[in-house]
């Protein structure tokens, strides 16, 4: 079974970190674009962030951080926005159909009509790599609302995901994650 929950101990946040760092190692190694924030690792460890982790049978297979509709400069109204994204190499095909069911449910259980996310794009939306990549989220019924600068002023593809109460999800996918906080929480906290 997966589950999905908030990282709370150092251990989980320092596994999740050096997750993020291997994931962008296996992009740049393979030319796909990375961010060029290097402390998104030190985000995970940060006591004021609220992370949250999928694991199955133990093993993290994607962190992110979730967040209570921070201000992106697009999209309008309330939504839960997933932050900083990263899958275990070598498992996104099976981890990114998992986070999109998940955070579907969760946002409706929320009561926010849409998740948001960003994907780097530093290239056109129509060239690959990032091409195929959207095809599949709009496969997974994510729409793209265009491209632009993204919370972390690097250019990216704006996505929205439909909340949907997915009353059986649970039996798939575990659910422990904290309620997050809004971006105006984090940063009175900061």
């Amino acid at each position: 079974m997966y589950e999905i929950r908030s990282l709370r101990t150092d251990a989980e946040r320092d596994e999740a970190a050096a997750l993020v760092q291997d994931r962008q190692r296996w992009l740049a190694m393979r030319g796909m674009p990375t961010p060029a924030r290097s402390d998104i690792p030190a985000l995970f460890r940060a006591p004021q962030v609220k992370p949250a982790g999928l694991f199955e049978d133990g093993l993290l297979l994607a962190c992110m951080i979730p967040q209570r509709g921070p201000d992106l400069g697009w999209g309008e109204g309330p939504c839960l926005f997933l932050d900083c994204v990263h899958t275990l190499p070598g498992h996104s095909d099976d981890t990114v159909p998992l986070i999109t069911l998940w955070a579907s449910d969760f946002a409706a259980r929320l009561e926010v009509p849409l998740v948001r996310a960003e994907a780097m794009a530093r290239h056109p939306l129509d060239v690959d790599p990032i091409a195929t990549f959207l095809r599949r989220l709009t496969d997974m019924g994510w729409d793209v609302r265009g491209w632009g600068t993204g919370q972390h002023h690097e250019r990216v593809a704006r996505l929205e995901l439909t909340a949907e109460l997915r009353p059986g999800l649970s039996a798939l996918i575990g659910c422990q994650v904290h309620e997050p906080q809004s971006a105006a929480d984090q940063r009175s906290i900061a």
